[in-house]
This record gives structure tokens, sequence and C-alpha cells, in this order.
């Protein structure tokens, strides 16, 4: 088994169902966020659940499975097809959003169980399965879907609208289909994650 990767217990709220949340990472409309139980946030990532359709009450945004991680500097958030918004170095999640008759509008992320985002990535897809790598300085453009078990290469750019199928590794920029993956991707990743969630101990105990 791989070493432990330390971190300050001063730095990370963990939450009753062992989700554990960087104090350095921006959590933005966390009303709208939902965590799965298990999930680690690290530093610098930033989670745009603020972004929203209008109107009264709250509204799930981003929807993150068990077993995840967004790793440092990674950007979560809406895609939309007005404008091209401009991106901190760190990575983020946010959904995706379009015009329509007139209406501007954003649209919920979905993210699967054992799902593991690299650093610095940028997410904009409307659905990511589970068993789901992500690598390192990818850009993952407005209303992608990513099936099970599917990986994308280090710096890798998916395109806007882009399905990328299950069991299968996408690379390069723009990204594109390089070969397809074992049947025991499924356990491997789900062993993996969970292995990592287990490594991942506070320094001060």
């Amino acid at each position: 088994m791989e070493p432990p990767v330390y971190y300050s217990r001063a730095e990370f709220i963990e939450t009753d169902t062992g989700n554990k949340v960087s104090r350095r990472a921006t959590i933005a409309g966390p009303q709208n966020i939902i965590l799965g139980g298990k999930t680690i946030i690290s530093s610098g990532a930033i989670i745009r659940g603020d972004l929203r359709r209008t109107g009264p009450g709250h509204a799930v945004v981003i929807s993150l499975g068990r077993y995840c991680l967004v790793g440092e500097g990674c950007i979560v958030r809406y895609a939309t097809f007005v404008s091209n918004l401009s991106c901190p170095a760190n990575a983020v999640c946010r959904p995706p959003y379009k015009t329509y008759r007139g209406n501007f509008n954003y649209y919920p992320m979905k993210i699967g169980d054992h799902v593991h985002i690299g650093t610095s990535t940028i997410v904009e897809a409307a659905t990511i399965g589970s068993h789901v790598v992500i690598g390192k300085n990818c850009v993952i453009g407005k209303f992608t879907i990513i099936k099970d078990c599917a990986q994308i290469a280090d710096n890798t750019i998916v395109p806007p609208n882009t399905v990328i199928p299950a069991l299968s590794l996408f690379a390069g920029s723009p990204g594109r289909f390089m070969e397809d993956l074992p049947e025991s991707t499924q356990e491997m990743v789900e062993a993996q994650t969970k292995q990592y969630y287990t490594r991942f101990q506070p320094l001060d105990r």
C-alpha cells in the first residue's frame, strides 16, 4: 500500500458523512451543492454552486457522489454558450449554462461515485459518470457527457458537447479517442479511490 497523504487537521472541515473540505477551497452557494460522503475537496478548488437558475428556493446545482476527489486548484462550474469566462490558474467546477429564447439559464451538473479530478482542471460538464479519472491541467468543455469508467489523460482539452463513451481513454488537444479500457477498470478505480481516502490522514492527530 502506498504511504499516507498527510494534511493539517486545522485546514480541513470534516462532515458527519466523512467529506473533507479544505478551508482554502472556495465553495460558492454551498446550499446548492451535495457531497455524497467521503469526498475530498482540496486546497484552492473552486466549486460554483451559486450559479443556478433564477427563481425562489434552493436548487441542487452540483452533485458529487461518494469517494470523489476534487484536486488542488480544480474548478467545477456551469458551462456556457454565451461567452468565454476568464478562469483562475486554479481548477474549477461550475455548472453549464446557455441562452434559450432570450433567457439565460444554468443547468445542473451531476458527478457520480469514485471520480478523481486532477489538479488545475476546469470542469463545465453536464454529467460525469462513476469510476471516472480526469487528469491534471484538463479542460472539460461545456455540456460534455462522460460515461462510466472513462479516463481523461493529463493536459487534455475536451471540446464542448463531447460524449465520451464508457471504458474509453481520451487524450490530446482537442481530446480524441485513444483506446478502449479493460473491463476491470471499474474495480481498479473503485479500489484506488477508496485507498486514497484511507491514505488521506491528518498529520496532527
